[in-house]
Parts: structure tokens; sequence; C-alpha cells
């Protein structure tokens, strides 16, 4: 092969090598960027998560969303769920698909009973932009930042003692968040195993000053903001147990068979609000009450709108008002876009 050959040759290879690495790094630019769950712990310590539920809560129900019925698979044997909710906001730039599972037998087995990741993909081109391995952890964030969404607006000023029914993991997270809009040190723990409660007693006795009700009714007597935050498929709140001026948040009936509110108890309500009208004709505290013959639809105000007007919150100080959360698909895409929105400028 003489020299001329061999330079011809050359620049063919080379031409080639130079498409080769073209494409590859036209794929990786296509790739989504995979966001740990570390990182994205990180990421949301510095960001405002009840100022990102509030918005997301008033763009649904302006209706400015896109946000189909919720996606469950139930499983019997272990006992567990998993929720596929999936959505976008109008004139946004991203969608997100999120799947997020509770599995309550995960504990003997040392890992956590919520796992799941959320999806974003670009709204313009349906390109996937990110996957966040976040094992369940952003939607339990954002449901407690939701929680303290609705201590802000319906819990009394004065809150004396706060009342947690239940000792998992939002239950944790739930009380963490209520003290960033109604800071109380005196807290009230309920939980069906006492070994449970005494855990958590003991894990949060140098924050707060915790004693352990031996019912839910006692708990109640001593209360005036009550977090409910269980999977219970019996009530666990009853209407006489609850005194004028208390504030309940009901946070773990997501399905159709769970209940932790007795239903005449939403009918003692002076307010009844709602994260999602159109969910709650299928889950969640709302829906049973209704069921039950105890709750007519039409008073019910959904939180998006409540939130907008202080008319529709609390503006007595003995008023029973109840928070019906049963998770939104707007809450997913709030706090997915907000994290990888952070963790792009952290890599810039």
């Amino acid at each position: 092969m003489d020299n001329a050959t061999k330079k011809g040759f050359c620049k063919l290879y080379i031409s080639y090598l130079a498409s080769v690495f073209e494409i590859f790094l036209f794929n990786i630019a296509c790739m989504p960027i995979i966001i740990e769950k570390e990182e994205i712990l990180k990421i949301v310590t510095n960001l405002d998560v009840v100022a990102l539920m509030e918005e997301a809560f008033i763009q649904y129900s302006n209706g400015n969303t896109v946000v189909p019925p919720v996606g469950e698979l139930l499983f019997d044997d272990p006992k567990g769920e998993a929720h596929i909710k999936y959505g976008y906001i109008k004139k946004d730039d991203v969608f997100c698909i999120k799947i997020a599972s509770g599995f309550y037998d995960n504990a003997k087995l040392g890992i956590s009973s919520s796992q799941g990741l959320m999806l974003l993909f670009s709204q313009q081109t349906g390109e996937p932009l990110a996957i966040l391995l976040d094992e369940g952890q952003l939607t339990d964030i954002r449901t407690a930042a939701a929680g303290a969404l609705a201590a802000k607006h319906f819990a009394p000023k004065a809150v004396h003692a706060i009342g947690i029914i239940g000792t998992g993991i939002q239950a944790r997270l739930q009380l963490t968040y209520a003290q960033q809009q109604k800071p109380c040190k005196a807290i009230w723990i309920w939980g069906r195993h006492l070994e449970h409660a005494k855990q958590l007693q003991s894990e949060l006795s140098d924050q707060y000053t915790i004693q352990i009700a031996k019912t839910p009714a006692e708990l109640a007597s001593h209360c005036n903001h009550i977090i409910t935050t269980t999977p219970s498929h019996s009530p666990l709140l009853l209407a006489k147990d609850i005194r004028p001026g208390t504030h309940i948040t009901a946070v773990g009936s997501d399905t159709a068979h769970k209940q932790e509110l007795e239903s005449e108890l939403l009918a003692k309500a002076d307010l009844v609000i709602s994260d999602s009208i159109p969910q709650s004709k299928s889950r969640g505290e709302v829906y049973q009450a209704v069921l039950d013959g105890k709750l007519d639809p039409d008073d019910v105000t959904e939180l998006g709108i409540a939130i907008q007007d202080p008319a529709l919150c609390r503006t007595t100080n003995n008023q029973i008002t109840i928070v019906d959360l049963t998770g939104v698909a707007v809450q997913d895409i709030a706090i997915s876009k907000a994290v990888y929105q952070a963790y792009i400028i952290q890599q810039t």
C-alpha cells in the first residue's frame, strides 16, 4: 500500500471514528438524567416544599392541569399497594409519571414500607428528561408538606397540643413539617402497637414533650391539631371525641377501602376540605362519608380553591375543620420538576 493510499485510508478511518463519537455524544445527550435518592434529599432541604404545594394545588383547582384518574394495584400477600399518578401543568415544559408503593410488612425485611420513583419527560417532545430514584421519599415529603399547608390555613392560631395517630414514616414527617407553620412542642401520639409508639417517643423526646395516648379518644381530648397517618380500614376518630376548635388533617385514606374518621365526624365539621374533588368520589374520608349518607358533596371545598380565599379557611377559634388528603399528581409534578431544575443548576 503506497503512502497516498495509506493517507486516504487514515482519513476515512478518522472520519468514521468522528461519526461514531458524534453518535455517542448525541445518545448521551438524549439519555435521561438519573438522580439518586441521596442527591434528591440534599436538594429537597433547600426547597420550600410547602410553597411548591400551595402553588400546585392552586394550579390544579384553577383548571390549569391535566391529571387523569389514579392508577392502582392492590396486593393481598403480602399486603401492599402501588399507585400510579401522572399528569402535567398546562403550558409547562414537563410532564410527570410517578409510581409509589406501600408494603406494610417491609419493616420485617429491614426496608422502608414506601418505595417508588418519578419520571420526568419533555412536554414539547416526549423525550425522557430524568429518572428520580427517590424510593418513595418524595411522595412522603410532598404529602407532609401538604399537611403543613393544611395547618397553615386551617389549624387554630394557638395550637395547644398536636396529636399524631400512627407511628410510621408519615407520622414523623407530618410532625416535622407542621412545626414550620404552627409550631408546638406538646405532642400526643397513638399507635396500634405500643412498642412502636414508645420507639417514636424515644426518637423525638429531645425535640418535643411527647405523651402516649391509650386510645385515639384520649389523644383527641388533649389536642386541637390532629394528624391521622394510618392505613386503617375502620374509623379511629369518632365525632363524639372531637372538641370545638379542633383541626384534623387526614392523610391515610388514599384508597376506597381505607377510613380513619367516622363519617359522622365529617357531618359535624364546620369546614370539610378535599385536595381533589374528583378523587374524593372514589377514595378518602369524603368518599366514605358521602357513601354513608352523612355528607353532601356540595358541602366540600377543594383545597386549591379554599386557600385562595380567606373566607373559605378557618375564620373562628371554635370551628372544627377537616382536610382530607388523598394525594394528587400535581404535587408530584411540582416537586419532581423543582428537584430536576435544582440538579441541572448544580451541574452547570
